[in-house]
């Protein structure tokens, strides 16, 4: 069995993607979609890494009372 390179990964959830996508779909829908997604992407590895901060703490650093 082959080994799947982050490459053919990434090509795997593009062309998913893009069969997702509505027919009359712009360069701008499609663009919107992939920046969505690699911000979810960047945001679950954030969150795996434990680069998060307590929603608690991140309200009272703005200033936010419950």
């Amino acid at each position: 069995m082959p080994t799947t390179s982050p490459a053919a990964t990434l090509k795997q959830k593009a062309h998913a993607l893009i069969d997702q996508l509505p027919e009359d779909a712009s360069w701008e829908d499609l663009a919107y979609e992939m920046e969505l997604r690699a911000s979810i992407d960047r945001g679950l590895a954030d969150a795996k890494a434990g680069r998060m901060i307590p929603v608690e703490d991140l309200m009272k650093e703005l200033g936010i009372e419950e």
